[in-house]
């Protein structure tokens, strides 16, 4: 029988690509991890591929948790809904008060709330852990966006330091305790509805240099590349670089032409955009992007509606005209920096609104947003150089009411959204639909204005339900009128 001493200090469980590699990242930074997979042949391949580290494997469940120190800390990496559910009840009768289990997958924030409720009464801690960065940053450094148990976080906390990502301009981990029960699956949820609304946007970028700008295959490596080394340096310019001229292994050109325009998606965009809406909260620039995701997805109705429906088509300005291309480029850099700071401006309000009292419609989270833009830094895939912008912003004021108030990002809103404005006009004119472009600028318009036209919707909904209306000298009194007189 093994003693506490000689046993792993850590479990993972799930040894698919990213299970495989945090489990060697954890590995590498010093704690000894027992492994387990459903699929047995899984984890003794992992064993057989890494020789002379220090792993064990569990070919059942219960020896998997015999051969770790209590209180235990499980890591599960499968897959998110019933997988989920299936392991932890394979593991459960195993399990004693004060072990901790440690979702990592893409769980959907109110099944953690769920799970979390049931393993409470049995002294187990049930952790929401978001992780980012895909496979590479699983095996080299994450961000990781933990949430549930305070005590729990505390004694984590020296390994979730170790493994996750460190920020580039001052070495801090990219791991923070976000907050209650499942506040770290929200906090991760939100990550990637910024990520669908990042994407759709440079991708609105690439459809107007390619189609208006004129650009070829290799001038957009050359743009996208001069971006990454500014303001809009990121994870995803980068990725957008690598791939933009791809060389076509058919020899057709660059692969990216060649990618059939219909996106996939995994639901979190969805399932973002479905929280925004119970939260009151409006998330137009990731709304965007999940509508054109599904619009990506009618590829035969579109094809059918090109032959049929009229307006006008995109065409390319003539490089030799001085300065027209330059100068759209730059006008497209900005609107396209103006845009991801309104996606970014969304998320934060989110994250505001889940911290909210239960009472007043929120999730009373606790999420401290002045420590989440500070973990986005690195490791994960809406990593980007101006996030160090975004912590200063919150760590200077971390009741900021939205993003687009904060002194800094005022003044560089100010100075580029006259570029905005003529890119926004610039898809209408050429027949391109910029879903995200406008509806960040419709965002960015529709805040800065005193007074919209929800006065006329107000008088309808009284008119025909009932349904009151405040005067404007006396806010807070509902009253109604007969409008048929």
């Amino acid at each position: 029988m093994s003693t506490q001493t000689s046993l792993q200090t850590f479990g993972v469980v799930g040894l698919e690509v990213m299970g495989r590699n945090i489990a060697l990242n954890i590995e590498e930074k010093g704690f000894p991890i027992a492994v387990y997979n459903r699929t047995t042949s899984k984890a003794d391949e992992f064993l057989k591929d890494n020789p002379g580290k220090n792993i064990k494997v569990g070919r059942t469940p219960a020896e998997f948790v015999a051969l770790l120190q209590r209180p235990r800390k499980i890591l599960l990496m499968v897959k998110a809904g019933t997988a989920t559910d299936a392991t932890i009840e394979s593991l459960k009768p195993h399990l004693e008060p004060g072990d901790i289990l440690i979702d990592g997958g893409n769980a959907l924030f109110s099944d953690t709330e769920r799970r979390e409720n049931e393993l409470r009464p049995t002294g187990i801690k049930f952790f929401g852990m978001g992780v980012s960065g895909g496979e590479e940053g699983a095996r080299h450094g994450p961000s990781i966006m933990p949430g549930g148990d305070r005590e729990s976080y505390e004694y984590l906390k020296p390994i979730l330091e170790k493994i996750a990502a460190k920020a580039p301009s001052d070495g801090v981990p990219c791991v923070t305790y976000c907050g209650e029960r499942s506040a770290g699956h929200f906090v991760k949820m939100v990550h990637n509805g910024i990520e669908y609304g990042d994407m759709q946007l440079i991708a609105e970028a690439y459809d107007l240099l390619k189609n208006v700008a004129g650009l070829n295959n290799a001038a957009l490596k050359a743009v996208f590349g001069e971006w990454n080394r500014g303001e809009l340096q990121s994870f995803l310019i980068d990725i957008t670089e690598k791939v933009i001229d791809f060389p076509d292994p058919q020899g057709k050109g660059a692969l990216v032409e060649q990618i059939r325009d219909v996106v996939g998606m995994k639901g979190t965009g969805t399932w973002t955009i479905q929280s925004a809406l119970n939260l009151l909260t409006p998330v137009p620039t990731m709304a965007a992007a999940v509508d054109m995701r599904q619009i990506s997805m009618l590829k035969d109705q579109r094809v059918a509606a090109s032959t049929q429906l009229g307006g006008p088509s995109p065409k390319a300005i003539s490089s030799t005209v001085g300065g027209d291309q330059a100068s759209l480029i730059n006008d497209i850099k900005d609107a396209l920096y103006c845009s991801k700071i309104c996606s970014y401006a969304q998320g934060m309000a989110l994250l505001a609104a889940a911290n909210l009292p239960k009472e007043k419609g929120g999730f009373d989270y606790k999420i401290r947003l002045d420590d989440i833009p500070m973990i986005w830094r690195a490791g994960c895939i809406i990593r980007a150089v101006f996030l160090e912008d975004i912590t200063q912003a919150f760590k200077k004021n971390p009741n900021l009411v939205n993003l687009l108030m904060d002194e800094n990002f005022k003044k560089k809103i100010n100075a580029k959204q006259d570029a905005w404005r003529r890119v926004v006009k610039l898809g209408i004119d050429h027949g391109i639909g910029l879903t995200a472009f406008s509806s960040s600028l419709a965002y960015y318009d529709s805040y800065r204005r005193a007074r919209l036209p929800g006065n006329l919707i107000q008088a309808q909904r009284d008119f025909f339900g009932a349904h009151t209306y405040e005067r404007s000298e006396k806010p807070g009194e509902f009253i109604h009128t007969q409008w048929n007189g």
